[in-house]
């Protein structure tokens, strides 16, 4: 299967919720490598690297909302370069 790789950026009240460390579970469980990204507009940067059912998968879980202390108002994303990812992070 071929990997993608795609990068989100989720908008919402999305920062001080456990959002990171749950896109980090659900990615984790998925297979999936790349990682998660407090940005400094309040929003969370999400790249996910893996099978493209996968990727769709977790994309489909950042727009319904992600952890149930979120709370979603958009998801923007788009293909984007590979990384060389060992595994999926939280960065800082």
């Amino acid at each position: 299967m071929a990997t993608v790789s795609i990068a989100a950026w989720v908008h919402g009240m999305v920062q001080g919720v456990g959002f990171r460390f749950s896109t980090q579970h659900q990615a984790t469980a998925l297979g999936l490598t790349g990682y998660a990204k407090n940005l400094e507009d309040g929003s969370v940067e999400v790249v996910m690297c893996g099978e493209q059912e996968k990727v769709d998968q977790l994309l489909a879980w950042l727009k319904q909302g992600g952890p149930k202390h979120a709370r979603v108002d958009r998801v923007l994303s788009e293909p984007t370069a590979p990384g060389n990812y060992s595994d999926f992070k939280i960065k800082y």
